[in-house]
């Protein structure tokens, strides 16, 4: 299986080389590496090219992003005519690999039809900045299917590798769409589309914690009171609305199931009062949590979903 790793890159000189040489050191050796620069003004696109040169055999190409954030940047790489492969893999600029990450990814992967989408993801295991552990990210158990999808984003971008038919629904949709995360996106067409979504409860990313992270670690208190404040100041509705202009635009490639729960969702949120409760418990609609659950009703009592 060959796997085209696709790398988000913007000032990231500090810590990019030591997220290279781990995909030097994957146990899967089958893969190549498209790099979207976003815009630089550091050593990062110098790091990225010593690295071509090391590898030589034009194992690694090199591209310039659109320049409007790092979801724009990785729809920008994933729409590319050029790339071709069997599957793909998100990768951000500051994490390490474990070794055996693509290995994993491809022994699922290829459990797969072909012609069925197919995503994998994991846990992810906090380290500081210095590559010291931290903490192992939440497990999730319940089953990765569209009704959570449509309110929860469980798959993390730098832990993604994806078939070609999953490929096939991002680029269905355009690298035009507005959206503000892609990963989240991913999962939502690829469950939306009756695909296969397997969580790996066992890390295969180093998930660097500093800074000047985009995203950081989501647990404990802190991170509890994060999304509450997003949550308060309509985030997540926001995100919601992105969402359902999206999958508008690829409805028939829905399984007749998942049409349904959208509908019955997008009912629920034009719904006031009591009824909006009773059409998101219709729905189908949950998040992997208990606790989860319960911020996602206040949000629906409050009209932030």
């Amino acid at each position: 299986m060959k796997i085209a790793i696709l790398l988000g890159s913007y000032n990231g000189a500090v810590y990019i080389q030591e997220q290279l040489n781990s995909f030097e050191g994957q146990s899967h050796l089958d893969w190549v590496l498209w790099a979207s620069d976003d815009g630089s003004t550091d050593d990062t696109v110098s790091i990225i090219k010593e690295f071509a040169n090391k590898l030589g055999g034009g194992r690694v190409q090199q591209v310039d992003g659109p320049q409007k954030g790092f979801a724009a940047n990785f729809l920008h790489l994933v729409c590319n005519a050029r790339l071709q492969a069997d599957a793909y893999a998100f990768s951000d600029q500051d994490d390490i690999w474990i070794a055996d990450k693509l290995e994993r990814a491809a022994i699922f992967l290829e459990s797969v039809p072909v012609n069925r989408p197919a995503l994998y993801c994991s846990r992810t295991l906090y380290v500081d900045k210095d590559n010291k552990p931290l903490r192992t990210s939440q497990s999730y158990v319940k089953p990765a299917v569209f009704a959570n999808a449509l309110i929860q984003n469980i798959a993390s971008g730098n832990t993604m590798v994806f078939n070609d038919a999953a490929r096939s629904l991002l680029l269905r949709l355009g690298q035009d769409v507005d959206i503000d995360l892609h990963d989240w996106l991913t999962y939502l067409l690829v469950a939306g589309a009756g695909g296969e979504v397997y969580f790996d409860q066992k890390p295969s990313v180093r998930y660097r914690q500093h800074s000047k992270n985009l995203i950081g670690m989501n647990i404990g208190i802190r991170a509890k009171i994060d999304r509450i404040h997003l949550l308060f100041k309509g985030r997540f509705r926001s995100w919601n609305e992105r969402h359902l202009v999206a999958l508008r635009r690829i409805r028939d490639l829905l399984t007749v199931e998942n049409i349904t729960t959208l509908e019955r969702f997008e009912k629920a949120r034009q719904s006031q009062g009591f009824s909006r409760l009773v059409g998101f418990k219709r729905s189908g609609v949950y998040r992997q949590t208990l606790s989860n659950n319960i911020m996602f009703y206040i949000a629906a009592i409050v009209g932030r979903v």
